[in-house]
C-alpha cells in the first residue's frame, strides 16, 4: 500500500470515522489517532487493500467487513487476574466495605472478552459476596460479548491464569472454577449467574443504573482528551457516593475534571473511591 501524505491520510481517517458513525452508529472519532491510525495500517495490510478511501467504501457497504474491521481497531487483549496486585487491593482493602451493603451493583464498562469479570465473580465467590451481587459487563461489541457470555476460554490459558490467581490472594484450587472439555475450559455455571451481558458503548451511551463499584481497566488510554472526560462524568454520575473506581495500571483520574472529586484509595493500583 501506498500511503498519501500524512495530512491527506488524516482527512480520510476523519472522513471513514465519520462515515462509520453516521451509517453504523459506532463513534471512534474522539479514539487517540496515534493508535487508531496503527491498528487502521494493519487492518488495511491484512485485508490486501489500497488505501483508506477503499477501506471506506467496503466497511459502509458490507456488514460483515465491518464486524471484523471492528475487531480489528478495537484492543480484545486481557487475561483473567490481569495485574495480580489490583486483584489482591480489591480482596482486602474494597471487599470490607462491600460487606456493608445489603446488595452489590457491579459494572465492568468495556469488559471486552470477559476474562476480567469471571475473576471478580471468583474474588466474590470467595468471599462470600456473589449472592448478593449484580455484575454488568457491557462492551459496545456485539462479538466479543457473545465470547464473553459464553465463558468458553482456550485450556493452554489456565496454567499461566492459575499463577495470577495464586498471586491475586487465591488459595483454592483454580480448577474448581471451569470444566476441561477438548481444548477448552468452561467456566462453572454458577459464576455466571449474577452477570448481565449487555451491549454500551461508551463513547455515546448514558448511564443505566447506579454502581458500587465500577471497573474499567486499559480503555481509556485508547480515548482522546475529550471522551475521556465525557467517559469520567459518566463513572462519576454512575457510582453511589463513597463507590469504588477502578482503572488501568497506565490510567489515572489525575488531570481529570473530577481529580478532587477521589480518595486515592489503595496507592499504585488506580483503585479510587468516590468523596460524597
Amino acid at each position: 500500500m501506498s500511503l498519501p501524505n500524512p495530512k491527506l491520510e488524516d482527512i480520510e481517517i476523519q472522513l471513514l470515522l465519520e462515515g462509520v458513525y453516521r451509517y453504523w452508529g459506532y463513534d471512534f472519532r474522539n479514539y487517540a489517532l496515534s493508535s487508531l491510525k496503527r491498528r487502521i495500517h494493519h487492518f488495511i495490510k491484512k485485508e490486501g487493500l489500497n488505501s483508506v478511501s477503499n477501506l471506506q467504501e467496503q466497511v459502509l457497504h458490507d456488514r460483515e467487513f465491518l464486524e471484523r474491521f471492528l475487531l480489528s481497531i478495537t484492543v480484545n487483549v486481557t487475561s483473567m487476574f490481569r495485574d495480580p496486585s489490583f486483584y489482591l487491593a480489591l480482596r482486602n482493602e474494597v471487599i470490607p466495605l462491600l460487606r456493608t451493603y445489603p446488595f452489590i451493583r457491579i459494572w465492568h464498562a468495556g469488559c471486552s472478552t470477559g476474562e476480567e469479570v469471571y475473576s471478580m465473580a471468583i474474588l466474590l465467590e470467595e468471599e462470600k459476596l456473589y449472592q448478593r451481587c449484580r455484575i454488568y459487563a457491557t462492551d459496545f461489541n456485539e462479538k466479543v460479548l457473545q465470547q464473553a457470555k459464553s465463558g468458553i476460554f482456550s485450556l493452554k490459558l489456565m496454567q499461566d491464569y492459575t499463577q495470577l490467581y495464586l498471586k491475586a490472594g487465591g488459595n483454592k484450587s483454580f480448577s474448581e472454577y471451569y470444566t476441561a472439555g477438548y481444548d477448552n475450559a468452561i467456566i462453572r455455571s454458577s459464576l455466571r449467574e449474577n452477570i448481565v451481558f449487555a451491549q454500551h458503548n461508551l463513547a455515546t451511551d448514558s448511564s443505566f443504573n447506579e454502581f458500587h463499584i465500577i471497573i474499567c481497566r486499559n480503555v481509556l488510554i485508547y480515548f482522546n482528551q475529550t471522551l475521556q472526560k465525557r467517559v469520567h462524568e459518566l463513572f462519576y454520575n454512575s457510582l453511589c457516593p463513597f463507590g469504588i473506581l477502578g482503572l488501568g495500571r497506565q490510567e489515572s483520574i489525575r488531570f481529570t475534571t473530577k481529580d478532587q472529586q477521589y480518595q486515592e484509595l489503595v496507592k499504585g493500583e488506580k483503585l479510587y473511591r468516590r468523596l460524597n
